[in-house]
């Protein structure tokens, strides 16, 4: 299997460098087939010159601006079997290429993977409130996936996906400007095949665009359009900010605004889970769910009895991992 790495890059010549660099370190001395594809996209600074440093890199240009028309050039561009869509601010864990293939290869039915984003210039209660974010957001790609099967997860500028799964599905959604282009990706790609999300695939991301609109408020928007994209087939917001401030220093975020949106985040959580512990109750009573077996009940139970004690599991020693890390500082 041959794998493209696609990075868009709109005004990135500060992290591009650092993202094709830890490509580098993984391809350096072994035998993966891949090649590298920097899409400029519509730049005004030193990206391109940035990108094409590096002599195995593949440099095209792109100039309707906008982070779903890269990637369906990079995209056109490439040839691999696999697509990785990497963004130029983040770089690859380490063992990241290594796990792609390693998932690829034992499942042939698998047809796109992704994983977290660890926001490593971020403050250790931010990354660990971050956290609590993808475990919530965990639980709902598990109703979403193996329950209601409407969509699965994936995490933009960390996912790789199969090239004929890709051209199966229509290509990108060029009508997204923005949010919710992985779960457009995801919710049709489910249609036709799996779709694994893992905490086992993280990548390293800069975190600015959290620093600069807020933790609660980047969530808060991400949730909402997460559910459109899956309920209506159309991102909620039509546009969003550019975080590379010319300036050098971004916008401080308003605490008042942020503890409005947390508490709203709260109650609509708490609606949530008080609507489907109604809803059931009333479709107990009413009789609907009578054909439903209690083999099948038990089954069921059980399945999401082992999601639940992997999700606690992996939450615990997240925590327990920060804790320990901020304890060393």
């Amino acid at each position: 299997m041959k794998l493209s790495f696609v990075i868009p890059a709109h005004n990135e010549e500060a992290y591009v460098g650092k993202c094709l660099d830890s490509i580098f370190k993984q391809l350096r001395g072994a035998a993966y087939d891949a090649e590298i594809i920097v899409v400029d996209n519509a730049s005004t600074d030193r990206t391109k010159e940035v990108a094409r440093k590096y002599p195995r890199v593949k440099v095209i240009g792109e100039p309707r601006k906008g982070i779903v028309w890269a990637r369906r050039a990079g995209f056109l561009a490439s040839s691999g079997d696999l697509v990785a869509n990497v963004d130029a601010d983040t770089m690859l864990t380490p063992g990241w290429i290594k796990r792609v293939f390693e998932e690829f290869s034992k499942d042939p039915h698998l047809l796109a993977l992704s994983g977290p984003f660890i926001y490593y210039d971020l403050p250790p209660k931010t990354r660990i409130l971050v956290k609590i974010f993808y475990h919530l957001g965990y639980l709902t790609y598990l109703v979403n996936h193996f329950i209601l099967r409407a969509s699965s997860m994936l995490q933009g500028g960390n996912y790789v996906i199969k090239r004929g799964a890709l051209e199966a599905i229509g290509g990108y959604n060029t009508n997204i400007e923005f949010y919710g282009e992985d779960t457009d990706i995801a919710r049709r790609v489910n249609k036709i095949g799996r779709v694994k999300f893992t905490f086992d695939l993280p990548m390293y991301a800069s975190g600015r665009r959290l620093k600069g609109e807020g933790t609660f408020t980047t969530g808060l928007r991400y949730a909402m359009n997460y559910f459109w994209i899956i309920v209506f087939k159309r991102p909620f917001s039509a546009s969003s900010a550019d975080i590379r401030a010319k300036s050098g220093a971004l916008p401080r975020p308003s605490k008042i605004r942020e503890l409005a949106i947390a508490s709203i985040t709260v109650l609509i959580l708490l609606a949530i889970l008080f609507g489907a512990g109604f809803g059931t109750y009333k479709l107990a009573k009413s009789g609907v769910v009578a054909t439903i077996t209690i083999s099948n009940i038990k089954a069921e139970a059980r399945k999401l009895e082992d999601k639940i004690a992997d999700f606690s599991n992996r939450l615990k020693k997240s925590i327990k991992n920060n804790l320990k890390a901020n304890e060393s500082r």
